[in-house]
């Protein structure tokens, strides 16, 4: 893994409020063909670090590059190369689901052919095929999310960053995302998402960051964090 491309590199990343630093100088590398799973307590720092990531928040100190382009001199040539799903998907309640995809694969010039062939297959997959042709406003949280899900697959990007995917989701759902997550690495792609969903972690990612209080406390591959004990185990250990 380690000599392949890296798709995200944030280097010594800061965010402040006010005078609190709600990210301290963070430095993490993401590679293609990884699932990098980012693991904290709610307040820890991981949405402020994926929204700075995405170009949604300025930071006052280091650098993020996708695909070595920086997110500060380049937010659109970034924004081309990745796809961003909030813990809360705000969409456009008053189009219909297939509307909603359609504008998305237009902004990113998805083909027709491949527009219909992936979001037949995503919706069967997430089972809401037969929803597709509502108005958003009539979706549940667990619909929209499966929708936003969609969405962020259906280009096909180079980089996925999603803010606690599994939350809300049905057991179903969540075993064909992990499925579509590692699909997308197999390819070439990269996911980095945040959890506070252990379990998911350990038997999904390759590699794993930790964050307290906005500072990096340990990331590396799973068996390089975890050791001879569990995941969790450590993460208590460490929040100690």
């Amino acid at each position: 893994m380690e000599n392949q491309e890296i798709i995200l590199n944030i280097d010594r990343l800061t965010k402040k409020y006010g005078g609190r630093r709600a990210v301290d100088s963070l430095s993490l590398q993401i590679h293609r063909g990884e699932i990098f799973g980012f693991i904290g307590h709610n307040g820890a720092g991981k949405t402020t670090t994926i929204k700075c990531c995405c170009g949604i928040l300025r930071f006052e100190e280091g650098s993020v590059e996708i695909g070595g382009l920086s997110i500060r001199k380049e937010p659109i040539a970034c924004k081309q190369k990745l796809a961003y799903i909030p813990d809360n998907p705000d969409l456009y309640d008053f189009l219909s689901g297939i509307r909603y995809l359609n504008f998305i694969a237009d902004i990113y010039r998805v083909s027709q052919g491949e527009r219909e062939e992936r979001i037949s297959r995503y919706a069967d997959l997430f089972e809401i095929k037969k929803d597709l042709a509502q108005p958003i406003r009539s979706y549940s949280h667990g619909m929209k999310q499966k929708l936003a899900l969609i969405s962020a697959f259906l280009h096909r990007p180079e980089l996925i960053i999603m803010d606690e995917p599994f939350v809300g989701l049905d057991p179903k759902a969540s075993h064909f995302l992990k499925q579509l997550m590692r699909e997308h690495c197999d390819a070439g792609g990269a996911i980095f998402f945040s959890t506070h969903v252990l379990e998911v972690a350990e038997k999904l990612c390759d590699k794993v960051a930790i964050i307290k209080a906005g500072r990096l406390v340990t990331s590396g591959t799973m068996e390089e964090v975890r050791g001879d004990t569990s995941l969790e185990d450590v993460f208590l250990e460490l929040e100690g």
